[in-house]
């Protein structure tokens, strides 16, 4: 059983990250991942950051608030929010972790350490770090002040 689940879930994930389908029906939608919403999951716009990451299900993001349906006038615009100007992939595959160890070195305390660790990506003491919500906060007064 669990085999087939993960075979299942495997040809999901695939179909999922597709550009040729645009949108499925409403209910469709409603209830599942689709390559809609998965395209605002790998997205690094800043009003599409840190949302939909369900698996299969969209009910988890609905619940917990992390559900943004993609906006037409707004496509995804793929990769990361700080591009690392490279292509050697032993530098794409590390990069984040070596800034993760570099943070943690420079943490005046356990509890700046365990915000490195635990905290949300670019979390900083005093909360100034370019975590997602700040990120959107920044973007969200550019919009409104333009």
């Amino acid at each position: 059983m669990i085999l087939a689940q993960q075979g299942f879930n495997l040809f999901y994930q695939f179909w999922i990250h597709t550009e040729v389908v645009r949108r499925m029906p409403p209910w469709f939608e409603y209830l599942f991942n689709t390559p809609s919403h998965h395209r605002v999951h790998h997205a690094s716009n800043p009003g599409y950051l840190d949302r939909n990451y369900a698996g299969v299900l969209m009910v988890w993001d609905r619940l917990f608030g992390t559900f943004v349906r993609e906006r037409d006038e707004e496509p995804a615009q793929y990769g990361i929010v700080k591009n690392i100007d490279t292509f050697n992939p032993l530098r794409i595959a590390f990069h984040e972790w070596v800034a993760m160890l570099r943070d943690l070195w420079s943490a005046r305390s356990w509890r700046e350490a365990l915000g490195v660790l635990f905290g949300a990506p670019g979390w900083r003491p005093g909360g100034g770090g370019p975590t997602s919500k700040n990120i959107r906060s920044e973007w969200n007064a550019r919009r409104l002040a333009g």
